[in-house]
């Protein structure tokens, strides 16, 4: 589709207006739009993954680093450059500033250990295996619940899967 306005680029902006139930639809390349400059709102970031990092830290915003904050030995990242950049600088990082990323990361995920997914297609006996773990703790559920009948379809689930285990 080309732009509505010059009819020369591909119409990369499509902008929807819906005012008093009327619906009107502008299809514009980039260029156009930026030159139209009421949509000049939609080309400046609103999201900016270091600030969310240092409001979530309750770190400052400003790149002031106070005289004598401990620094990373390998990359020789401070923690407050890290809340600025929203990233670290290297594997030591990790371990370096482990006291302050755990409530962090916990905050975050939930918990500071990695869990992971496990890919559909590439999967396999891992996808089983925890598949497998899944189902023996809602086997143990259901035996506490006295649900036996369920535990009973449980087990059978369990042992169909680790034949495919061996």
């Amino acid at each position: 589709m080309l732009c509505q306005e010059c009819r020369k680029r591909p119409a990369t902006v499509h902008l929807t207006k819906i005012i008093n139930g009327q619906k009107t639809e502008l299809h514009l390349c980039q260029q156009c739009a930026q030159e139209k400059g009421e949509f000049e709102y939609l080309f400046q970031p609103v999201f900016s993954f270091p600030n969310l990092l240092a409001g979530l830290m309750g770190a400052p915003t400003s790149p002031e680093v106070p005289a004598g904050e401990e620094r990373c030995p390998g990359c020789g990242l401070s923690y407050n450059d890290f809340a600025q950049r929203g990233r670290l600088g290297c594997s030591r990082c990790y371990e370096t500033f482990a006291a302050r990323l755990d409530p962090l990361l916990k905050r975050i995920h939930g918990h500071v250990q990695h869990t992971g997914k496990v890919p559909r297609r590439t999967g396999g006996l891992v996808r089983v295996r925890k598949e497998v773990n899944m189902l023996r703790n809602e086997l143990q559920r259901a035996i506490e619940r006295e649900e036996f009948e369920r535990a009973a379809k449980l087990r059978d689930q369990i042992r169909e899967l680790e034949k495919k285990l061996e």
